[in-house]
């Protein structure tokens, strides 16, 4: 056997390997552990919401809450361990393409890899909070930071700007995908029973229009970070989140949106269950 038919061979058998059971299990962790982290998040802005909370809303809060529970150690690493599991699936759906027709497109492959860096990092600070040196902290905190490094570049101003317009679009694909129910292509809806369909059309649509509603707002005080060139007024998630009680609709509006997430939460544990991989 010469070296193109060997490397030909094991091309052949890391893709395999990408779409097989391997890559099925590392997406079925990741998506529950995502899961656990909206569930977290929605469960602390609910408490805001109702004015009994006095942790942050955002990831570093719910590693916070878990690691107060029993066993709290071993379920970070879990977690940390599951979203390693969402990356390493990403990475293979940007190095082997994505199910669908069109998963060989570079259309499906950019984002896969942007998704892959995302959980990394997403990966990394769990685990770092797991093992005591550092992780995740303000989501605030890091977010004007980031802003204010941001805008100091040259034309800092604008990438700030077409970031959070990047994100508010974003934001609303997110929640016209969910209300269209966009979801369904993705999942082997033909083993769903109609009680089983139910849960995931009433977790995936209000799941995904909170989520999206979310990043849109996040997205929106970017570009007014950016309009006005303040880095200050730039929000992370927990500060998009309690924004939504200074609305007139008051801490009504943040106990829907906290459901919500909630609810996305939820979805993710569908999504590991019933999702085509």
């Amino acid at each position: 056997m010469n070296a193109r038919v060997m490397a030909r061979t094991g091309r052949g058998r890391a893709r395999r390997a990408a779409n097989g059971s391997a890559a099925e299990g590392a997406a079925r962790a990741g998506l529950t552990a995502r899961g656990v982290i909206y569930l977290l998040v929605g469960i602390l802005a609910l408490q805001i919401g109702f004015g009994t909370g006095n942790r942050q809303a955002d990831r570093g809060g719910a590693l916070a809450e878990l690691s107060d529970k029993p066993f709290g150690a071993v379920l970070l690493w879990a977690l940390g361990i599951g979203l390693v599991g969402m990356a390493l699936w990403r990475l293979s759906e940007a190095l082997f393409g994505a199910t669908g027709k069109d998963g060989q497109t570079a259309k499906k492959r950019l984002p896969a890899a942007a998704r892959c860096l995302f959980y990394a990092f997403v990966a990394y600070s769990v685990l770092a909070f797991a093992a005591g040196t550092g992780g995740s902290g303000s989501s605030d905190q890091q977010s004007r930071d980031v802003t204010a490094k941001v805008m100091e570049m040259p034309a800092g101003r604008w990438l700030v700007g077409v970031a959070g317009v990047a994100i508010v679009v974003a934001g609303v694909v997110i929640g016209v995908q969910a209300l269209r129910r966009g979801y369904h292509k993705k999942l082997k809806i033909g083993v769903l029973s109609p009680r089983a369909r139910r849960l995931v059309d009433v977790t995936g649509v209000g799941g995904g229009a909170a989520r999206g509603l979310v990043f849109a707002a996040a997205g929106a005080f970017a570009v007014r970070a950016a309009v006005d060139y303040e880095a200050d007024k730039a929000k992370g998630l927990d500060d998009t989140l309690r924004s939504f009680a200074e609305t007139p609709l008051g801490p009504w509006l943040l106990i829907c949106v906290a459901a919500g997430l909630m609810l996305f939460g939820v979805f993710s544990f569908a999504l590991a269950r019933w999702r085509r991989v």
